[in-house]
């Protein structure tokens, strides 16, 4: 089955609030902006109260809170009549385990290595402490385990025939041989009573007894064993169900018993009884601080609620993609966005096998953040990644490289952060292992140890340099992760990133012997070893692979939640798949990048803004006009940070906020400025910056953090953010900035919609984004949209349409709305779709016009089209000029195919030009010009 084509998403996140029925009642809306298919985050069923999607608890379930079934058959049936197709987001790497609605995970949480699901996830069942051998560490605890026990929060509870413990919200399985005691005490309490029960109802009771002795053990992993336990322990709840149902006395014995297991406050020996019973399961509960050293379940990058899966498993892909995959086969999916790929054990070979599993014809992207000047690999059975790699080009690109200087100057008197960028992400990975991944890192130097001790030549490496050595090299990766496969198949770059790491890496420590990381790098790259036996091979692919995954989730949290908070030189470019030690990306290697997305993967996403961005699209265009005029800026952050000082506190003799901090603030402030200021709701603009001050302090970990928050200073961060919004000088003063740039960044904003949907790949609009984004990270860009609003508007330009050069004069004067935002958005979605072969497989040709114009044509034999897009306008014009538009060109021109008859697709302008074309012709009247041209004049 082959999928249509997909000229164009827009990305909705679902969740209780806006379910299939909400996204229904929307299709009309998106189908007359002009998109071709809607893109929505995960609907298999996720955990209560998601607001993501991203914790699926099974994956053969579509989200009941979304609609299930008949939501979402209704919805893909709008969808069909409107002519619109569906991408939905697929999770192969995790799954949420938080709130007991997993059943898989339930099931191994019950019967430990024995459970039929023992293998989907990636749990390490024989770690060196003894007490966690067959058992999983469970780190959902508040405090100390021996505290949360004598507190009374933990507390064995009956549920028909089945025993759970509950702790708060979580509720967790009782193995059923752990019982044992509990019904020995009822039988026991049964016999000695005034009135035991009649003696069939006793006998029942020692037979259940006797099965629950004979149950296999957890840590059976024969099949046929793990078959019988499976089905022996509900034959077991269903005989207790009906006989406690059946008998008065023995159900009332069994509560004693139970209320005697759960003690007394106070009465510390009175839990011995539910201690004891809790060091039977199979599972270990513990403080959620004990995860970071102990934890054995690999996890999605450090959160405990999260398992990783065994994807590279056949039945553990079959159970999770057979009710995706029956809806692509129906013909209600026709595209997935696959999430997070680099934590999955080999995605080349996932992608194989998903496409052979019935996702052939199907629409295939992954999300892969390329770090600069890492290519995805060529073999990949994909289209292409979802866009990062392009984001972070188009919201560079509108960056002054000029102003690096100053603004480096800058940054480093306020801040005194002398540190280049790359220092702060080595820095950021270091941090990270210590504080959420040494239980990780620990689990690969002992296995990197156990295949030392096999070779003479490497018996005497010790584990402690051995940890050393894996700790720096993944401190120094260049790139997320490797590809390295299990038959030493790699990446054309991969030893290339390897042998970089273990470079930089040796020469950062040189107290490590240099042979541990020559022997590092050799099992890394899988160099053959002469007389190696099959198993001590199995080891060596064992640890590479395993490698590679970890360093993904430390390169994300060390860079993404750690380096990106806290090097804030210029904040529009920290942005993941950036590198926020370049100042800005040139016209000429724009254009480079363009010509090599149109020539290796012309159907990968094209974003500017998503659910994991730190900035809107829009926030990021505004500031980056900062650097067009940085004695303007510095100016004006000499005031502001004058100003701050009777607005800041002293807590533990240091200012709070710091001025890094500080710094961070007065960016944000003016970058999410809306172009119609604050006054209207300025408590509710201060209540989005707060907010992100305490998740962007808590990510840096310099002065607060996630795990040892510092209420005091986070307090007094808040305190000084309401101050300083309530200051009349300071707002008046952003105020005036952000009118004096306003024009200039919407210009930006206007040219970034142009270039994405224009140029090679497919474009996504971010839900709401067609008008203008002044969102901040997670959770202020998953707030609720309003569409009634954007309807409207609409339905206006649609009225207004008949005249398009009178149309864009006036969405021009009240820009303010973001109506021309959108204007722009639906009449290029549009012309994406009557022109597919055009803008799908049409050539990219780069028009050199200079510094201040970003131009190209999109070309096939019968049909040309220009994009002509301002860069740089406040450097061009110095702020005089309102928009770069008519006169604020100069006598500039640009060199577009002669002899055409061009149609300006946004003003409805014709023109011909035969000789370079002015530019203040071309942008007469309005500041993004894109024009369709026919056929050379006199050309047959």
């Amino acid at each position: 089955m082959n999928a249509p084509l997909v000229l164009s998403t827009y990305r909705l996140q679902l969740h209780a609030g806006f379910d299939f029925q909400r996204a229904r009642d929307l299709c009309d809306y998106l189908a007359e902006l002009g998109v071709s298919h809607v893109y929505v985050s995960p609907i298999l069923r996720a955990e209560r109260g998601s607001t993501y999607g991203y914790n699926v608890c099974a994956y053969d379930q579509i989200g009941p809170e979304l609609g299930g079934d008949d939501g979402f058959r209704a919805f893909s049936d709008e969808l069909r009549r409107l002519g619109l197709r569906l991408l939905v987001d697929f999770v192969p790497n995790h799954m949420g385990i938080a709130t007991g609605e997993n059943a898989w995970w339930n099931d191994v949480l019950e019967n430990g290595p024995s459970s039929r699901f023992a293998d989907f996830f990636d749990i390490e069942w024989a770690p060196t402490k003894a007490s966690l051998h067959n058992r999983v560490l469970y780190p959902i605890l508040g405090a100390q385990y021996g505290e949360v026990l004598e507190r009374g929060e933990l507390v064995l509870a009956r549920e028909g025939g089945a025993f759970v413990i509950r702790y708060f919200e979580h509720q967790l399985p009782v193995a059923p041989r752990s019982l044992r005691p509990v019904f020995e005490l009822t039988l026991a309490k049964l016999r000695t009573g005034e009135t035991p029960p009649p003696a069939h109802d006793l006998d029942e009771l020692e037979s259940i007894l006797t099965a629950m002795r004979n149950l296999p053990a957890a840590h059976e992993t024969d099949p046929l064993r793990r078959a019988e336990r499976a089905r022996e322990k509900e034959v077991i709840k269903r005989r207790l169900e009906a006989l406690v149902d059946a008998s008065v006395a023995l159900a009332h014995a069994l509560d004693e018993v139970v209320a005697e297991y759960n003690g007394n406050k106070g009465d510390v020996s009175s839990f011995d009884k539910l201690d004891a019973l809790l060091r039977e399961q199979n599972f270990r509960l513990a403080y959620w601080r004990v995860a970071t050293e102990e934890i054995n379940y690999r996890r999605f990058f450090d959160i405990d609620q999260l398992a990783a899966v065994r994807m590279e498993l056949p039945v553990v892909f079959e159970a999770a993609h057979r009710r995706i995959l029956e809806l692509v086969r129906e013909g209600r999916v026709d595209g997935l966005r696959l999430d997070h790929t680099d934590g999955l054990y080999d995605p080349a070979e996932y992608f194989e096998r998903l496409r052979a599993a019935g996702a052939g014809g199907t629409y295939v992207v992954a999300e892969k953040i390329l770090e600069p000047g890492e290519r995805l690999p060529r073999g990949w059975k994909i289209e292409g990644t979802t866009g990062y790699d392009a984001l972070a080009l188009l919201g560079s690109v509108w960056v002054d490289g000029d102003s690096e200087s100053a603004f480096t100057s800058l940054y480093r008197s306020i801040t005194h952060d002398l540190l280049p960028f790359e220092q702060h992400v080595y820095d950021g990975k270091r941090a990270v292992m210590r504080a959420s991944f040494s239980a990780e890192v620990n689990v690969l130097a002992l296995a990197l140890e156990r295949i030392a001790d096999g070779n003479r030549r490497s018996c005497d490496f010790t584990l402690n340099g051995l940890r050393s050595a894996i700790h720096e090299t993944i401190a120094a990766f260049p790139v997320y992760r490797t590809y390295v496969r299990a038959d030493g198949l790699r990446g054309v770059n991969d030893d290339r990133h390897i042998l970089r790491a273990i470079d930089a890496a040796m020469r950062r420590r040189v107290d490590v012997d240099a042979s541990i990381f020559e022997f590092l790098r050799d099992v890394l790259l899988l160099r053959d070893v002469p007389g190696e036996s099959t198993t001590e091979r199995d080891a060596r692919v064992g640890f590479a692979m395993r490698f590679q995954q970890l360093t993904g989730p430390i390169m994300a949290k060390g860079v993404e939640d750690t380096a990106l908070y806290r090097y804030v030189r210029l904040v529009s470019l920290n942005e993941v798949g950036g590198d926020a030690s370049r100042f800005g990306t040139s016209v000429r290697l724009f254009h480079e990048a363009a010509a090599e997305r149109v020539r290796d993967w012309p159907l990968s996403m094209v974003a500017t803004s998503t659910h994991d961005t730190k900035r809107g699209e829009d926030v990021r265009a505004r500031l980056a006009v900062l650097t067009e005029c940085p004695e303007r800026w510095a100016n004006c952050v000499e005031a502001w940070l004058r100003m701050a000082k009777k607005h800041q506190r002293t807590v533990d003799e240091a200012a709070a906020p710091s001025t890094a901090d500080a710094y961070l603030f007065l960016q944000t402030v003016l970058g999410a400025w809306p172009f119609c200021g604050i006054d209207a709701d300025r408590e509710a603009y201060a209540g989005r910056i707060a907010a992100y001050m305490e998740k962007a302090t808590r990510e840096a970990k310099t002065q607060t953090s996630w795990l040892h928050p510092r209420a005091e200073y986070e307090r007094a961060t808040t305190e000084f953010v309401h101050a300083m919004l309530s200051d009349v000088d300071f707002a008046r003063g952003v105020q005036a900035l952000a009118d004096d740039t306003a024009t200039f960044a919407a210009s930006n904003a206007l040219g970034q919609v142009a270039l994405k949907i224009l140029g090679p790949g497919v474009p996504d609009t971010y839900q709401g984004s067609e008008l203008w984004n002044f969102a901040l990270v997670d959770p202020d860009n998953r707030t609720a949209v309003d569409y009634d609003v954007r309807r409207k508007i609409l339905r206006a330009l649609q009225r207004e349409e008949h005249d398009r050069g009178a149309l864009c004069e006036r969405l021009l004067a009240r820009f303010t709305d973001g109506a021309v935002k959108l204007y722009v958005t639906q009449a290029l979605l549009a012309l994406r779709r009557r022109e597919p072969e055009l803008l799908v497989g049409g050539a990219y040709c780069a028009i050199d016009a200079g510094e201040h114009v970003i131009a190209f044509t999109r070309e096939t034999k019968e049909r040309t089209l220009a994009c002509v897009v301002p860069r740089l306008a406040w450097k061009l014009t110095r702020g005089e000029h309102r928009w770069p538009i008519g006169a604020a060109w100069g006598d500039r021109a640009i060199a577009l195919p002669a002899g055409r008859r061009w149609s300006n697709v946004l003003t409805g302008e014709t023109r011909t030009w035969t000789t370079d074309a002015p530019l203040r012709d071309v942008l007469k009247s309005f500041p993004i010009g894109v024009f369709l041209g026919e056929s050379p004049i006199g050309a047959p």
